[in-house]
């Protein structure tokens, strides 16, 4: 960010300019087997969106516990291959094309049923949650080596950012 100053009658006005580019936060966060790509956050939005790729590798699960939200909406546009969001127990399928807007206070998680690697992207508006959350989220499911990542700290991770972990799911 750059300040001008410059002079408009008898006052010094400050004006803000911010340097565009392009990816402004192109990081790669790998938790296990899927990635998640930031391309802006809410430091490069004032706030208002953050928005990342998410690669789920074919025949992957959601590792961290099913969640929810109350403070934004989350929206999955498809690129490449078929992902399948459960959203309050309807699983439905979003695939290249398609978008799904995930509301507030709605329990979700994703998979990858299919045979082909999943692309897509994730908007996420307000910018509640940013590279962070899925930093401190892939320490503990890198940890894991494969196996279930330790729900107590997941939990504890996804609390702290404004997640809400939904129960475990009962005997079937």
């Amino acid at each position: 960010m750059v300040n001008k100053i410059y002079q408009r009658g008898d006052t010094n006005v400050t004006q803000q300019t911010v340097e565009l580019h392009v990816d402004p936060s192109d990081e790669t966060i790998r938790l296990g087997p899927l990635e998640v790509r930031f391309l802006l956050t809410g430091e490069d939005s004032t706030g208002s969106v953050a928005v990342f790729e998410l690669f789920i590798p074919s025949g992957q699960r959601l590792m961290a516990p099913a969640h929810s939200h109350d403070h934004y909406e989350e929206t999955i546009y498809g690129i490449a291959g078929v992902s399948t969001w459960t959203v309050d127990g309807k699983p439905i399928g979003v695939g290249p094309g398609q978008a799904l807007c995930i509301p507030r206070g709605a329990v979700h998680r994703f998979d990858n049923n299919g045979n082909q690697d999943v692309k897509a992207l994730c908007v996420i508006t307000p910018a509640a949650i940013g590279p962070r959350y899925f930093r401190e989220s892939a320490e503990v499911i890198n940890a894991a080596a494969g196996g279930p990542p330790d729900r107590a700290k997941m939990g504890e991770i996804m609390r702290r950012h404004g997640l809400t972990p939904a129960p475990p799911p009962g005997p079937a």
